[in-house]
């Protein structure tokens, strides 16, 4: 088949949506399909053009045998409203207009978030080809999880994106989305349960398996003797990721130098965070900024534990976040400060300790115990790794994808 896709970020962006695309996209082509994705210049989350790369009108690669064709869009950093809103409605236009010069597909998949990109693929299945099936893939609830964070008030422009929001699950052929929650928050939302398919998100298990910790990372932090607790991703608004701090200031006080937390990454928040961190002032936490994606699993090997967090918000009891395979694929034991699904997952793979979000006093003793029983991190990391090779391996989960887009087209 030729899959057409339009995403706003691929490889070499590293974050959840990219990941995701660039490791199934790669895998369908092993399988024989033809695979074109519709992306825009790497620059997330900053919005500092990745080295390599210029922001021009249309311009194409060739990415482990997929056909990568970015388009120019209005650059900007991954937080506040209207830059970031100008950002995705000119991708949707650049993206749907580049896509006038493309093959016909026998299938086109849009994913949001970003909400526009899904509406590229949705206004290129109907305008340009006729009667080319079009997949909608939900990984994020738009509006919903821009007004958990408060990111946007403006009620007038809320109304309309719900009704767009409506209009792209009728008029989607079929859905696809990464968990039961959001599957759940779609049938709420009127979707008929047969339009819904759930692919979750996974791990790459040739790049995400245990390994010796890299000595020039702990050479460089001076971790010998020191445990080291690592928030790996995003620092955004959604991450609630204060609580390190806190944390953080709570064990300076008393004298406990041993522990180390990293933040690793960027995003709307880090600046504001390592600001307040150096206010404080706090010499138990760095921020390391972005790393390329192909370096996470090196950083990971150096981490003792690792942390995973969301803020207390009703919507985000249904997400699955993609960084918690990669941590338990590489024999890592978790802290997480999510609830619902989440939590759930967690344990049933006993593969860390369940704390509730925001709760720095919960945090301060995972920490604890995590830090007093080595042969418990030992456990928590082994029992993660075997649950999400065996269920969330990203390979498999490409296939099945692959099943649903065969089912839909023979309809």
């Amino acid at each position: 088949m030729r899959i057409l896709i339009f995403t706003h970020n691929y490889f070499p962006e590293g974050n959840a949506l990219a990941s995701r695309f660039t490791a199934m996209c790669s895998h369908w082509v092993t399988l024989g399909h033809e695979v074109q994705v519709i992306t825009n210049t790497p620059n997330f989350p900053m919005g500092h053009i990745f080295d390599g790369y210029k922001n021009k009108f249309v311009q194409h690669e060739l990415i482990d045998g997929v056909q990568v064709t970015r388009v120019w869009t209005y650059i900007t950093p991954n937080k506040g409203t209207l830059k970031r809103m100008i950002n995705f409605i000119v991708f949707m236009f650049m993206a749907v207009w580049i896509a006038l010069f493309q093959k016909r597909p026998d299938i086109i998949i849009g994913s949001s978030p970003q909400f526009f990109a899904a509406w590229a693929g949705l206004i290129s299945s109907r305008l340009h080809w006729h009667r080319v099936p079009f997949i909608a893939e939900i990984r994020d609830l738009w509006p919903d999880s821009i007004v958990a964070v408060g990111a946007m008030k403006n009620k007038k422009l809320l109304a309309i994106i719900y009704w767009l929001e409506k209009l792209l699950y009728q008029w989607a052929t079929h859905i696809v989305t990464v968990g039961h929650g959001y599957a759940e928050d779609l049938k709420d939302k009127g979707v008929p349960e047969k339009k819904i398919s759930i692919i979750p998100n996974g791990v790459d298990k040739d790049l995400f398996l245990d390994r010796l910790p890299d000595e020039n990372f702990r050479t460089k932090y001076d971790l010998k003797n020191k445990i080291s607790c690592a928030y790996i991703g995003t620092i955004g608004m959604a991450a609630g990721l204060e609580i390190v701090l806190d944390a953080a200031e709570q064990l300076q006080k008393h004298g406990h130098n041993n522990i180390i937390f990293f933040l690793i990454g960027d995003g709307a928040d880090r600046e504001k965070l390592q600001q307040d961190a150096e206010n404080r002032p706090l010499n138990n936490v760095i921020f390391t900024g972005m790393i390329p994606k192909n370096n996470v699993p090196e950083i990971l090997a150096a981490a003792d534990i690792c942390f995973v967090h969301l803020k207390k918000k009703p919507l985000f009891t249904r997400v699955l976040p993609s960084k918690i395979f990669e941590m338990a694929a590489m024999k890592k034991p978790i802290i997480l400060g999510v609830e619902g699904f989440a939590a759930q997952l967690i344990q049933e793979a006993d593969a860390g300790i369940c704390i509730e979000p925001e709760n720095t006093n919960a945090f301060l003793n995972a920490i604890e115990i995590l830090v007093q029983q080595p042969e418990l991190r030992k456990n928590y990391g082994e029992h993660g790794q075997q649950y999400v090779l065996e269920h969330y391996n990203r390979k498999h989960l490409a296939e099945q994808y692959i099943c649903v887009i065969e089912l839909i087209t023979t309809r």
